[in-house]
C-alpha cells in the first residue's frame, strides 16, 4: 500500500472547484524514477484514481489543485510562497525535539482519518465516461463556457 497526500480544505473552499492533478512518485529512496503527472481532473475523480493506484502499489500520490496563473508576477509569488513554506518547515523540524515534539509533525486528526480510510477502503475509480464528462466540465470552466 502506498501513500496519498492532499490538501485538507473546508467544504466551502473555492479551491475545490479548480481542476486537480495527481503526481505519482516513488515512495522511498530506493526507487528512482521521474514523477508522473496526470490530469487535470475534478477533485473527486483525482482522489479516486490516486487511491486506486496507491492501494496496490508502493507509490506516493500527491493530489493538488491546478492553480491557473495569469501573470509572471503571480507565478513568482507562488514560487516565493512555496520556498518560504519549505524553509519554515525545515526550520520547524530542525528545532523540534526528536521525541518531545512529535505531535507537531504528525496531526492526530490525520492519523484518525488515515485509519478511517483504511477501514472503508479506497473509493471506486471513475470509469472513462465519468472522466470524459469531468474533462468537459473542466474545459468549460477554463474557457468560461
Amino acid at each position: 500500500m502506498g501513500a496519498l497526500v492532499t490538501l485538507d480544505l473546508p467544504a466551502d473552499s473555492p479551491m475545490l472547484e479548480l481542476p486537480w492533478i495527481i503526481t505519482f512518485a516513488p515512495l522511498g529512496e530506493v526507487d528512482e524514477w521521474e514523477p508522473v503527472v496526470c490530469g487535470p481532473y475534478e477533485r473527486p475523480h483525482a482522489l479516486a484514481l490516486a487511491e486506486a493506484v496507491v492501494a496496490e502499489e508502493q507509490l506516493m500520490a500527491v493530489v493538488e489543485p491546478l492553480v491557473p496563473a495569469v501573470s509572471v508576477e503571480q507565478i513568482r509569488g507562488e514560487i516565493a510562497a512555496a520556498q518560504l513554506a519549505a524553509q519554515d518547515e525545515v526550520t520547524r523540524v530542525d528545532q523540534a525535539d526528536l521525541y518531545g515534539d512529535y505531535e507537531d509533525t504528525i496531526d492526530e486528526e490525520e492519523l484518525e482519518a488515515a485509519e478511517h480510510d483504511r477501514a472503508t477502503g479506497p473509493l471506486p475509480a471513475p470509469d472513462v465516461a465519468e472522466l470524459r464528462a469531468g474533462f468537459a466540465r473542466i474545459a468549460a470552466q477554463l474557457t468560461g463556457g
